[in-house]
C-alpha cells in the first residue's frame, strides 16, 4: 500500500526568460495560471499536507490560491534544494513519502503520480525519480548493470554524460526522513554555487538505499516553461488534451487542431463545433448544439439545442435557454435569454433580462451603458424588437409587444401594444427639378461615383 503523502511544489523562480511584469506562475494556460494545474495534480493524490515554496510576488500568488494549499517564502534563491528546504518546518512532524513538484511544470497527469507512487511502495525504495527520453536539463547516470547512481544537471556534465538520453524531469517522490538528513549534507560546490536537490541521488547511493527511476510513458508530461515559446507549446499540448476529452464525450469538432477550447469547458453529446470557435473559462454548453465558425463564447452557459454564429460573439455571464438561435456577428453579454429567443443577425444584447420567445430584428441595439453606469433592459416573453431598433436601458417591453423598426425606445412598451420613436417621413415633391438640384455627381475613374 502508498504511504502517507506530502506534497511540496516549487514556485518560487523568477521567470526572467519569460520577459514579463506577472510572474511566471500566473501565466495563463488553458485559461487558468500554470500553478493551478499542480495544485489540481498535487490534490488528486489526497495528500495530508500540501505546501507551495513561492518568492517573486509571494502575496499575489498566495492570494491567487488562499485556501488551496500552504505557502512558505524562499526569500534567496539558492537552488531547488534550498527551496524544499524551506519546507521543512511546514511537514514537521510528518512521516511517510514526499512528492516534489514544479509550478511550472503543469502538464502532468494525476494517474502518472499516482504510478509513482504504486511503483515506490512495490520496489520498497527510498527515492524514486520520474524520468523522460528527453534531453532535459539533468542526465540520469546508471552503472553498467542499469542502477541509477547520480543525476548531473547539462551544466556540470561531461560531453559523454550529455549523450545520455535518458533525461531527469525533476519529479522526485521520497521518503521524508531520507529528504532531510540528505539535503542537510548538499554541498553547494557546483557551477552555480547552489544546493542542487539532484544531489540527494548520489548520496542514497552511497548510503547503499534503494533508488530507482521510471519513464514516463508520454514525454509531453515533463515540459517546463521557461519562456513564450514553450508556454505556447504547453498550452497546444492542453488543446490537444481537451479536444480529446469532448470528442471521447460524443463532442463532433468539425476540425480540432483549428479550435480553441480551455481547460475548464464542458459540453454535451452531440453538439457540432466548426473551425476557429474559441471557447474560453468555465463555458458551460448543452447537448445538440451548433456552433458555428469563428465564433468566440467566454464563461457562458448554453441550453440545449442552441445555434450559434457564425461570427458571434458571447461576453462573459451569458445565459441562453434551449432553443436560443444567435446568428452572425451578433454580440451578447451579461444577459439571461430564455427558451427559443432569436437574434439572427447584427445585433447587440447586453445587461438584458429577455423572456421565451422574443426576437431581435437586424441591427436592433441594447443601448445598457449611459456614460456613467450600465443600466439593465427587460424584454419579456414573445416581443418583438424590429430593426435598426434602440432600447434605451433602464427600459422594459411587455410580453407580446412589438417595437418598431427604427424606433429609439426610452420608456416602457406595455403589453400587446406597438411602440414607435421616430420622426414622420415627408417626402418633398419635385426636390431634383429644383434649380441647381439636376447636375450629376462626376463618375469616378472606373465610371463609379
Amino acid at each position: 500500500m502508498s504511504r502517507p503523502l506530502a506534497v511540496v511544489i516549487l514556485a518560487a523562480g523568477q521567470g526572467k526568460r519569460m520577459k514579463s511584469g506577472l510572474v511566471k506562475v500566473l501565466h495563463e494556460l488553458g485559461g487558468r495560471p500554470m500553478l493551478a494545474y499542480s495544485i489540481d495534480v498535487a490534490r488528486a493524490q489526497e495528500p495530508e499536507r500540501l505546501v507551495v515554496v513561492i518568492g517573486r510576488d509571494s502575496e499575489r500568488v498566495e492570494a491567487a490560491f488562499t485556501g488551496r494549499a500552504t505557502f512558505v517564502l524562499q526569500a534567496e534563491r539558492k537552488g531547488t534544494g534550498h527551496a524544499v528546504l524551506q519546507a521543512r518546518d511546514a511537514l514537521a512532524g510528518f512521516s511517510g513519502d514526499v512528492l516534489i513538484l514544479y509550478g511550472d511544470t503543469p502538464l502532468l497527469r494525476a494517474e502518472t503520480l499516482a504510478r509513482m507512487r504504486a511503483e515506490k511502495a512495490r520496489r520498497g525504495v527510498d527515492v524514486l525519480i520520474l524520468s523522460a527520453m528527453e534531453p532535459l536539463p539533468g542526465r540520469i547516470v546508471r552503472d553498467a548493470q542499469g542502477r541509477v547512481q547520480r543525476i548531473v544537471e547539462t551544466t556540470d556534465a561531461t560531453p559523454e554524460e550529455l549523450r545520455i538520453p535518458e533525461g531527469n524531469t525533476g519529479t522526485y517522490l521520497v521518503d521524508a526522513e531520507f529528504l532531510w538528513k540528505a539535503l542537510g549534507q548538499v554541498d553547494p560546490d557546483n557551477a552555480q554555487g547552489e544546493i542542487y536537490l539532484t544531489d540527494i541521488v548520489g548520496i542514497a547511493v552511497r548510503e547503499g538505499r534503494g533508488i530507482e527511476a521510471i519513464p514516463l510513458d508520454d514525454a509531453d508530461e515533463a515540459l517546463g516553461i521557461n519562456s513564450r515559446a514553450e508556454l505556447a507549446r504547453a498550452a497546444a499540448v492542453l488543446r490537444r488534451r481537451t479536444a480529446a476529452r469532448v470528442m471521447d464525450e460524443g463532442v463532433t469538432l468539425v476540425d480540432p487542431d483549428a479550435t480553441y477550447l480551455d481547460w475548464d469547458v464542458q459540453i454535451g453529446r452531440d453538439t457540432v463545433i466548426e473551425p476557429g470557435c474559441v471557447i474560453q473559462g468555465a463555458t458551460r454548453i448543452g447537448e445538440r448544439c451548433w456552433i458555428k465558425a469563428h465564433t468566440v463564447i467566454e464563461s457562458s452557459t448554453l441550453g440545449d439545442d442552441v445555434v450559434l454564429g457564425p461570427s458571434a460573439h458571447l461576453r462573459p455571464d451569458v445565459r441562453l435557454g434551449t432553443g436560443v438561435r444567435i446568428g452572425n456577428f451578433v454580440e451578447v453579454k451579461n444577459s439571461t435569454l430564455g427558451e427559443g429567443v432569436k437574434a439572427d443577425h447584427l445585433s447587440y444584447i447586453g445587461d438584458a433580462d429577455v423572456g421565451a420567445g422574443a426576437s431581435f430584428g437586424c441591427g436592433s441595439v441594447v443601448v445598457n451603458y449611459d456614460g456613467v453606469n450600465k443600466n439593465r433592459t427587460s424584454v419579456e416573453e414573445k416581443a418583438f424588437v424590429g430593426c435598426n431598433a434602440n432600447l434605451i436601458a433602464p427600459v422594459t417591453i411587455e410580453a407580446n409587444a412589438f417595437v418598431a423598426a427604427g424606433s429609439t425606445i426610452t420608456e416602457r412598451v406595455p403589453k400587446d401594444s406597438l411602440g414607435v420613436a421616430r420622426a414622420r417621413q415627408k417626402n418633398v415633391e419635385g426636390w431634383r427639378l429644383r434649380p441647381g438640384k439636376q447636375k450629376q455627381p462626376k463618375p469616378g475613374k472606373h465610371g463609379k461615383e
